[in-house]
């Protein structure tokens, strides 16, 4: 299994092999460090969690993560961790990087979405809408009725209007179409959640 922690630089467009354009998705993946093996014996699972990127700590983060902050405070920004088969292959303090991806792997990519505020039906769940005109009033953007004759509530899990992202979301099946060592960058073929410079996790399934 295979993993990293980056960051999403944004989107661009290369040409393949073919000559035909490729949507990616330019990810800055790593260098990542190991900031705690979890093992079976000690806590009941396997795991390695993984640091990424700079900032301030407080007085616990600091206290978690004492072999990896500097003198003025700043440690890891982002903590992750990822379930492993085999701990021993990992240890405290273990860099990873994008070298240990190839091109043409399937991987998926999880970050936060973008945050839309609250928003209606027609933005949220692709409603349809009501008419312009013969009569109607109002009611371009509406939901329409919500109800029933029975029973006399509405349903849970019902599509109405709400606060619209800034939720965890995955895609998976994504190509690795291109790797910079040098850079450590990794493009993705196809769109990744969340904002420009939004925290990123990258995984690929498997050995």
């Amino acid at each position: 299994m295979k993993f990293i922690l980056g960051k999403k630089i944004g989107m661009t467009q290369i040409f393949n092999k073919e000559g035909k354009v490729e949507p990616i998705t330019l990810v800055e993946a790593g260098p990542a460090t190991v900031t705690q093996v979890l093992t079976n014996e000690k806590n009941g699972y396997s795991s390695v969690q993984l640091g990424y990127g700079r900032k301030k700590l407080n007085s616990p983060q600091r206290g978690h993560l004492k072999d990896f902050v500097d003198k003025k405070g700043s440690g890891f920004a982002y903590l992750k961790e990822f379930r492993i088969d085999d701990e021993s292959k990992f240890k405290k303090g273990d860099i990873l990087d994008v070298a240990q991806f190839e091109m043409g792997e399937r991987v998926s990519a999880s970050a936060v979405m973008k945050g839309k505020g609250f928003q209606g039906v027609v933005k949220r769940w692709n409603f349809k809408g009501g008419p312009k005109t013969h009569g109607q009033k109002h009611t371009l953007r509406t939901p329409g009725s919500i109800g029933s004759a029975f029973p006399q509530r509405v349903f849970k899990g019902l599509k109405m209007a709400g606060r619209m992202g800034g939720k965890r979301k995955t895609v998976k099946n994504l190509k690795v179409v291109y790797i910079d060592k040098e850079r450590n960058m990794v493009g993705l073929r196809g769109a990744v959640p969340g904002n420009t410079g939004s925290f990123v996790e990258v995984v690929k399934n498997g050995k």
